[in-house]
């Protein structure tokens, strides 16, 4: 089993100092070194699912976002920028309906840096238990889609670096699969539960890490902003 304090929040800070006869023995030492290894900072992390696409399209390419993904984008935008943050940073997966979502979303919040990641494209991240009968990928595409998906977690889910001084607000534009999994491995739930979550297209949820390293879910695919005429999965 990973645990909790070296992969989603790194390590701890007694586990960063190097063990020596003189630190051992002093215990004010000790905790000056502990002082200097805390982290100061929380991060927060907003996972967007991208908005409605093409689903009868047969290549990511052609798998554009409809008229209403684009109002959906436009909405969930607006609400971003209202929440009045200094974001750092808008990451999206590489995949044609992450890479829309997010450019529409940048008008909202200018002069914001982005950037694509791989990693975060959609997939089968783990073998969802119960299973169901309507989505049955095969075994390999587990294993390699939940290779790269785990290790997109612990790029993007841990706690600030020693070196961050201020509070960050990052947006992350990906799939519904990568955020379910992202949630249930951050909150060290059985991760095999990701498929019991449902999320609404261009719907925001907001995790924050603390410097000690516990995690809180605020919200679990807030959609709230949109109309209801406006609401799809």
């Amino acid at each position: 089993m990973v645990t909790l304090s070296r992969v989603l929040v790194r390590r701890e800070p007694i586990s960063l100092i190097k063990p020596n006869k003189k630190n051992k023995e002093d215990s004010d030492e000790l905790s000056t070194q502990l002082e200097n290894y805390k982290v100061k900072a929380t991060r927060h992390i907003f996972l967007i699912r991208h908005s409605q696409y093409n689903l009868s399209a047969s290549t990511d390419k052609e798998r554009i976002l409809t008229s209403l993904g684009r109002e959906q984008a436009e909405l969930t935008g607006q609400r971003l920028a209202s929440l009045g943050l200094n974001y750092d940073i808008l990451i999206h997966s590489s995949m044609t309906r992450a890479k829309e979502t997010a450019a529409i979303i940048s008008k909202y919040l200018p002069d914001l840096e982005m950037m694509s990641c791989d990693l975060l494209r959609e997939g089968a991240p783990i073998e969802p238990i119960p299973p169901v009968s309507h989505w049955k990928p095969e075994a390999m595409q587990y294993h390699e889609d939940g290779a790269r998906i785990e290790a997109a977690f612990r790029r993007y889910i841990h706690r600030a670096d020693l070196k961050q001084e201020n509070d960050s607000y990052e947006i992350i534009v990906c799939h519904a699969n990568v955020i379910r999994y992202f949630v249930c491995r951050a909150l060290q739930f059985p991760p095999e539960g990701w498929l019991r979550m449902c999320l609404n297209n261009g719907s925001i949820t907001w995790l924050t890490i603390r410097p000690n390293g516990r995690v809180a879910l605020r919200t679990l695919g807030d959609s709230g902003f949109m109309p209801p005429d406006k609401l799809t999965r």
